[in-house]
């Protein structure tokens, strides 16, 4: 029953800030060479200007962004190269991630209850919702991993949904949910390589669903 589900986790403000920002530039919504002031990406974004900030440090650190003082960035731009090397490794943290939360042998039911609720977001068609459940997911699966270096790292790699062109939110929505289903079943049987392959077929499935958005 729904009322017995759990609140979801989800990232802190400053790293979803820094996960939209990411996605925008990995998309081309954000173009190199654009100014990007605190205060209007804080409007813009609707929270404080402090996450803004912190954000831009992590994007700075990612190289994705020039810090200017006291007048917020520019984007420096995206290359092929840079959001290929970002999924690989991505997938490569990823899949560990799940390995150790299946060798750790912690309770999952917080993943079941993520799951749970995708399924009925998306039986409903409120498919803008769904954006939330698979952050949701994965960052469950890296706090059961037990690793809190690998969780910082992901959650410093995140870029959320990679919708390309080619597809609607609703198909991409569908699409993760069942990779995201068959992930949970080999959580749920304790299959830890089965689990850390169907990973990394679902973080490199994203990586082709974003490039198509170049």
């Amino acid at each position: 029953m729904l009322s017995s589900l759990r609140p979801i986790k989800l990232l802190p403000a400053r790293e979803r800030v820094a996960s939209s920002l990411r996605k925008a530039i990995i998309s081309n919504e954000l173009k190199g060479g654009e100014e990007i002031s605190i205060e209007k990406m804080a409007e813009r974004l609707g929270v404080s200007a402090t996450p803004i900030r912190e954000a831009y440090q992590i994007l700075a650190q990612d190289g994705l962004i020039q810090l200017r003082p006291n007048k917020g960035a520019i984007v420096i731009g995206m290359t092929e190269k840079w959001v290929r090397d970002h999924y690989e490794v991505r997938a490569a943290l990823e899949s560990e991630a799940v390995r150790l939360a299946v060798l750790s042998g912690n309770d999952i039911s917080t993943l079941e209850d993520i799951i749970s609720q995708s399924i009925s977001i998306i039986n409903s068609g409120e498919y803008s919702r769904y954006s939330d459940m698979n952050q949701a997911f994965h960052f469950a699966i890296w706090e059961l991993s037990g690793n809190d270096k690998l969780k910082d790292m992901l959650s410093n790699l995140w870029n959320g949904l990679s919708v390309g062109q080619n597809i609607t939110i609703e198909e991409y929505a569908s699409i993760s949910l069942r990779e995201h289903i068959d992930i949970l079943g080999m959580v749920s049987i304790h299959d830890a390589d089965g689990a850390y392959n169907l990973m990394h077929k679902h973080i490199y499935r994203s990586l082709e669903s974003m490039l198509a958005h170049q």
